[in-house]
């Protein structure tokens, strides 16, 4: 006999992305501990680990309204993901930006500032691929990116990220609220933030040096 979880489209979406977020947390688990025990390199971790945490976000707010405690969600199903909580949730970044920035926090910059800057990046990309393109949507993200990589000391006054977000930000501020970016324009501003990231990231570990 076979035995039905869901009555409707609707129900069947819910357990569908329960399974999702079930089947996130466990990897980043699994993916913290391989980390760990230094059985995959760091830069694999990392790019593993940041998919892991777009996906997380992205899922995570489709489901904010069903799933608003994360932990609660993992202490039902009994999970027993500490290091995957701790990862998506309180940290939001992998490991080994956390060291990186640590690192960084002697010299002229604080950890906290990477974190933020890597969360504004993040964010920014990921609502793009939510389609959330009106200027009311965009403006505030890029805004706030463009303002934490503003803190950074270590980074010159031509970096790419603060180059592009200024020129972004001025584009946004001749349209209306209401306006939407095109398909051609919010792919070009998802090339522009990944291409930032790219650079943010390569520019850390020089800090430490």
């Amino acid at each position: 006999m076979e035995v039905k979880l869901w009555n409707d489209k609707r129900e069947r979406e819910m357990y569908e992305n329960f399974a999702e977020l079930y089947a996130i947390i466990k990897a980043t688990e699994k993916l913290e501990k391989a980390y760990i025990r230094d059985l995959i390199s760091p830069s694999e971790y990392e790019t593993e680990c940041q998919k892991l945490i777009v996906h997380f976000k992205t899922l995570s707010a489709t489901l904010k309204d069903l799933v608003p405690n994360i932990e609660r969600f993992a202490e039902t199903y009994k999970m027993e993901c500490s290091a995957a909580v701790y990862r998506l949730v309180t940290s939001g970044v992998p490991a080994t930006v956390e060291h990186r920035a640590a690192a960084m926090a002697s010299t002229s910059s604080s950890a906290s500032v990477v974190a933020e800057c890597v969360q504004n990046f993040i964010t920014s990309m990921d609502s793009l691929k939510l389609n959330m393109v009106a200027v009311d949507q965009v403006y505030p993200l890029l805004s706030d990116l463009s303002a934490s990589l503003q803190k950074l000391s270590i980074l010159p006054p031509d970096f790419e990220g603060k180059m592009k977000m200024k020129e972004w930000l001025l584009r946004l501020s001749k349209m209306g609220a209401s306006d939407e970016l095109t398909e051609q324009q919010a792919r070009q501003l998802h090339f522009d933030l990944e291409s930032s990231y790219n650079s943010f990231m390569a520019a850390l570990p020089s800090a430490g040096n």
